[in-house]
């Protein structure tokens, strides 16, 4: 039951230990309910809904408002106090995020350990000639042109023309020199073996007194075509391509980087 504005609750079931766990104070916050409660309805949000027989996928707060109130959790609540109970504990359970799980074989160890060796020798390694670079693409970026944004001001929030004027796309590659956290981008005029390995010579050139480069990259086609191992072979071990394992892009700097641009 949901108590007065002020009033204190006795929390009287007991204590038991809760699979969807949460740190809670031991006051009333300002759901105005006490923490036992709060739990449950966490508790409850951590759930598939298929467990308490509902057909949806995800749940609501409108739906676990209901469901709360169907198990006796709670004589009544609205859907605004379940969104606060649960943002307090940071719990948005009707977002998805996909995930690709690594197979953690022999290979994805070997792989890693490769990878890693890289990034905790970076700087020994640049301090001989020897730099560590990660490489990541985005094919097919929109070059977009908006008229220019109006600045935030006190009283109004940044304002930014929604209609805008398509450039087409282009091929970006992406390389960040590890040991110093500096980019470099170039333009591919198309995503295969031939302009990416034309690429990796025009960034060689750039930075021909290296003594050589061991190159962080995923498996795409563009990188493990028979071109592509073609010209590594031809330069006679300065590159020292290392790839990142299967479904692992995480151990890709570059691609974390770039990851983070976009979502800001």
């Amino acid at each position: 039951m949901r108590p007065p504005s002020g009033a204190s609750v006795a929390v009287t079931s007991s204590g038991d230990s809760l699979p969807c766990s949460v740190k809670l104070s031991a006051r009333v916050d300002r759901s105005g309910f006490p923490p036992l409660q709060r739990v449950q309805i966490v508790e409850l949000a951590c759930l598939e809904p298929i467990a308490k027989g509902l057909h949806i996928t995800h749940w609501t707060s409108h739906d676990l408002a209901r469901q709360a109130i169907a198990d006796s959790i709670v004589e009544a609540i609205s859907p605004r106090t379940v969104r606060q109970i649960l943002h307090d504990v940071d719990l948005q359970p009707h977002r998805t995020r996909y995930w690709k799980t690594a197979r953690l074989d022999a290979e994805f160890k070997a792989r890693a350990e490769k990878v890693l060796w890289c990034y905790g020798n970076a700087e020994n390694l640049a301090a001989q000639g020897l730099w560590v670079v990660c490489i990541d693409e985005i094919p097919n970026f929109q070059v977009l042109e908006r008229k220019p944004r109006r600045r935030a001001i006190p009283g109004s929030i940044e304002k930014q023309e929604f209609d805008y004027t398509r450039h087409g796309t282009v091929n970006l590659l992406m390389l960040l020199i590890v040991h110093t956290g500096q980019m470099a981008v170039m333009f591919l005029e198309k995503k295969d073996s031939l302009h990416y390995t034309k690429a990796l010579a025009a960034f060689r050139r750039r930075h021909r007194r290296l003594k050589g480069m061991y190159l962080i990259q995923d498996g795409d086609p563009s990188h493990t075509a028979a071109a592509t191992e073609s010209y590594f072979h031809q330069g006679h071990g300065w590159w020292r391509p290392r790839f990142t394992p299967v479904h692992a892009s995480w151990l890709n700097q570059a691609e974390m980087l770039n990851g983070a641009f976009e979502f800001h």
